[in-house]
C-alpha cells in the first residue's frame, strides 16, 4: 500500500502539472469561415461590370460571368471555383493569392494582369490574351502553361516581372 501511494503521489502531481499547461496555453487560432467573406454565386453574379472594384478575398462559385468586366479590379484572394470567365476583362486586374479552380478562362483578357502565388489548377486559357501578366509562384496545369507560353510576351507594368520568365517558358 505504501509502494503504491509512493509512485501515486508524483503521478498524480505530473497528471496535474500538464493538465493545467494544456488549458493554460492560448488555443491555436482558427481560419476565417466561409461565411465571414462575401460570395456570389450563380444567380446572384449577374453584374457585369466589376472593373476597378475592390473584391478582395469575394468568393464567385460557379458564377456565369461570360464577357465581364473586372479590368483594374483588386481581386487579391478573391476565388473563382466552377466559374465561366470565357471572354472576360481582367486587363490589369491583382488575382494574386487568388484561387481560380475548374474555371474557364478561354477568350480572356489577362493582359497585364498580376496573378503571384495564384493557385489556378484545372483551368482553361484557350486563347487568353496574357502580353504583360505576371504569373510569378502561380500554379498552372503544366498543359496550360505550354499552350499559354505559345503567346507570352511582354513585361507587367505595375511588378517589372517578364511573362514568359514567370511562366517558367523556354527561352
Amino acid at each position: 500500500m505504501r509502494l503504491l501511494q509512493f509512485f501515486w503521489q508524483p503521478l498524480w502531481g505530473v497528471l496535474l502539472a500538464v493538465l493545467l499547461t494544456i488549458t493554460a496555453l492560448p488555443s491555436p487560432a482558427q481560419a476565417a469561415s466561409s461565411a465571414a467573406v462575401r460570395a456570389y454565386d450563380a444567380a446572384e453574379a449577374t453584374l457585369k461590370d466589376y472593373s476597378g472594384q475592390s473584391l478582395i478575398r469575394e468568393e464567385f462559385t460557379g458564377a456565369q460571368l461570360q464577357g465581364a468586366n473586372f479590368s483594374g479590379a483588386d481581386l487579391q484572394g478573391a476565388v473563382f471555383n466552377g466559374s465561366d470567365l470565357v471572354g472576360a476583362n481582367l486587363h490589369g486586374a491583382n488575382l494574386s493569392n487568388g484561387i481560380t479552380y475548374l474555371t474557364n478562362l478561354t477568350d480572356a483578357d489577362l493582359s497585364d494582369a498580376i496573378l503571384t502565388s495564384a493557385m489556378m489548377l484545372k483551368s482553361i486559357f484557350r486563347n487568353a490574351t496574357v502580353t504583360g501578366a505576371d504569373f510569378s509562384d502561380a500554379v498552372l496545369d503544366r498543359t496550360q502553361v505550354v499552350q499559354l507560353c505559345k503567346t507570352a510576351s511582354g513585361t507587367n507594368p505595375v511588378t517589372g516581372v517578364d511573362t514568359r520568365e514567370s511562366l517558367g517558358c523556354p527561352p
